[in-house]
């Protein structure tokens, strides 16, 4: 059994920066896994944000939000952090952490967290 916990969402306004955290608790090793982040918006799919590799550390970004997230985990607290900066009103949604294998999509995920909001607005 594997149990995600999201914290740190928040209301923001556009150029502000949030710090989301999930926190992986697993009865087995994680190490073929990936961990990361998903949002959904109101009114659209959910979509892959960023993720990083348990294996090798290696990072993904998706391209609207290259250069302005950064992804980093603790294994020592079995913790990914996603910092975001510079935050545009199209960041606003509900972000899920999820644990996974293969391509970054919503198809390949195996564990989801219950998801916090995210809201950025003047």
């Amino acid at each position: 059994q594997v149990q995600v916990v999201e914290s740190g969402g928040g209301t923001v306004q556009p150029g502000g920066s949030l710090r989301l955290s999930c926190a992986v608790v697993s009865g087995f090793s994680l190490s073929r896994y990936a961990i990361g982040w998903f949002r959904q918006a109101p009114g659209k799919e959910r979509e892959g944000v960023s993720s990083i590799s348990s294996a090798d550390g290696g990072s993904y970004y998706a391209s609207p939000v290259r250069g302005r997230f950064t992804i980093s985990r603790d294994d020592a607290k079995n913790t990914v952090v996603l910092q975001m900066n510079n935050l545009l009103p199209e960041d606003t949604g509900v972000y899920y952490c999820a644990v996974g294998t293969g391509p970054w999509q919503a198809s390949y995920i195996d564990y989801w967290g219950k998801g916090t909001l995210v809201t950025v607005s003047s």
